[in-house]
């Protein structure tokens, strides 16, 4: 008989590969590469889901790794800006040019330029205009516009952006600083061209050991591929059944604590892939989020976690003399102790140079 797991294990078991039930020890880049990479279009955020993951760490951790190489911000999964390692940009990028192929051809805005236009022949002048520097996309597209006058220089620098492994070159990304978005190709950057035979089998497989138990569609959803249930298919791997009857796989060896596994607060940033790769998102999120009614066109909401599950949201609000963490829960908690001691820790990590600390529940 096929076990069945409760949504409560379901969550358990995610957490517990996410390092959000305990936070783990392992170096920057094992936590990054276990990950699958973290999405990271913004050039901050993303800083906390490390916090959260992994003991003691500092912000220059990560900074340090992209300034010599180790990591690099480059599209991939989802055709968005992901933190990777070296390595996994040279292998995922290439698994997920259809979805490139795709944002490209079928855009609303650039799809229609790309009809009749010589795109090897734009892609070839792009690489050697990144070859001499790092280029914002404006300055990309102006210095195509003169060659192909007839298409729109912002569809010409999309073109780039969708053809050509590019990466988003410090300083952009730094802890504490700024920079224009300016981008490379990443034979520019790592000195070397993406892999020539990537094994979706394989990104399947860590997929499910960073993000598993998890139906087909889940595994589309986080990767933005499709038809991937053959490959699942031919794995070998355990498969469940969740409380509503839908199909899980996961690795066999991989953990699934009990479902009664104390699940401590934890704090996710606004593009956490925690939320953001699954079909079904209700073994993290739960209904109030939707109820809440968040602008779609304002600020990403950042949500807390209390016994794993969606609990509210938070934001930092900052002046020179004052730093204040809001908390609002969406509804009242049993006991607020442990969410005001793990805010405490998340405001000294984001606003350790700010003199006064405040955490404020907001009800």
């Amino acid at each position: 008989m096929t076990e069945v797991l409760s949504r409560r294990a379901v969550n358990r078991a995610t957490l517990a590969r996410q390092f959000l039930l305990e936070r783990t020890a392992r170096p920057v880049p094992e936590v990054v590469a276990h990950l699958v990479g973290l999405q990271a279009q913004t050039p901050h955020t993303w800083y906390t889901g490390l916090w959260s993951r992994i003991a003691d760490f500092r912000p220059e951790d990560a900074a340090d790794l992209l300034v010599d190489r180790t990591l690099v911000r480059i599209a991939v999964m989802r055709s968005t800006i992901h933190l990777v390692t070296a390595s996994d940009a040279l292998a995922l990028r290439p698994l997920v040019q259809p979805v490139l192929d795709r944002d490209l051809f079928r855009n609303f805005t650039h799809g229609p330029d790309m009809r009749g236009l010589d795109v090897d022949a734009v892609v070839a002048a792009g690489r050697a205009l990144l070859a001499e520097k790092p280029r914002t996309n404006k300055e990309l597209g102006a210095l195509l516009h003169e060659r192909w006058p007839d298409r729109a220089p912002s569809a010409l620098a999309y073109a780039i952006r969708c053809q050509v492994p590019l990466v988003q070159v410090p300083p952009r990304g730094l802890w504490g600083r700024s920079g224009t978005i300016a981008h490379t190709s990443v034979e520019e950057w790592l000195g070397e061209g993406v892999t020539e035979h990537p094994s979706v089998e394989d990104m399947v497989l860590r997929y499910l050991a960073a993000f598993g138990p998890a139906t087909v569609k889940d595994v589309q959803t986080w990767s933005g591929l499709t038809r991937l249930r053959e490959v699942v298919e031919r794995l070998p791997l355990v498969r469940l059944l969740d409380e509503d009857g839908q199909e899980l796989f996961d690795l066999p060896d991989a953990p699934r604590p009990d479902e009664d596994t104390p699940a401590p607060v934890r704090f996710l940033y606004d593009f956490d892939n925690l939320l953001l790769s699954y079909a079904d998102r209700r073994r993290v999120v739960t209904p109030d989020v939707k109820a809440r009614d968040y602008d779609p066109h304002g600020p990403v909401p950042q949500f807390f976690l209390v016994d794993g599950v969606t609990a509210g949201d938070w934001r930092v609000e900052r002046t020179k003399e004052v730093a204040t963490l809001e908390l609002r829960p969406f509804h009242r908690l049993s006991t607020v102790d442990e969410l005001e001691r793990e805010g405490a820790a998340l405001l000294e990590f984001l606003a350790h140079d700010v003199p006064k600390h405040d955490v404020r529940l907001v009800c």
